[in-house]
């Protein structure tokens, strides 16, 4: 029972059902997918992602400086069949605006260095050092 109640507790929550409503409908995000997506902090994004993992929902891929989650294809039964009934529920809801949003990041991204970029192609003065090396390396051979 302790098992079930946790996997409730992960999806007791608005922003984490909208985490998991883009994730069935795509392969692999980002964190920073979420937090464009969202518009939450890039924290608040990996707390809530914890949950969903904790829950054992999600898998994780770590990519360098970034981390990249899917539903895990390794769940077992009960939990493969929550997240199949929640798959047909959230399939009734519109969430047109939420993917109209992750699309227009998306294609935002794919035009920088990667996930530590904002809207704007600027890299945030909060990004590791490392990001900000690779970013001023790049626009100096533009």
């Amino acid at each position: 029972m302790r098992d079930l109640a946790i996997i409730f507790g992960a999806l007791a929550d608005p922003t984490r059902l909208e985490m998991l409503a883009l994730l069935l409908r795509n392969d692999e995000l980002c964190v920073c997918d979420f937090v464009e997506t969202l518009g939450i902090s890039q924290s608040k994004a990996s707390r809530h992602l914890r949950y969903l993992w904790n829950a054992h929902l999600l898998e994780d891929r770590r990519a360098g400086l970034w981390v990249y989650y899917r539903i895990s294809p390794s769940m077992d039964g009960d939990r493969r069949k929550l997240v199949a009934a929640l798959s047909k529920v959230l399939a009734g809801r519109d969430l047109t605006e939420l993917e109209g949003r992750l699309s227009s990041w998306l294609k935002r991204k794919t035009k920088t260095i990667g996930c530590a970029a904002s809207p704007q192609g600027k890299t945030p003065a909060a990004a590791p050092p490392r990001v900000r090396k690779l970013r001023r390396a790049q626009e100096a051979r533009r």
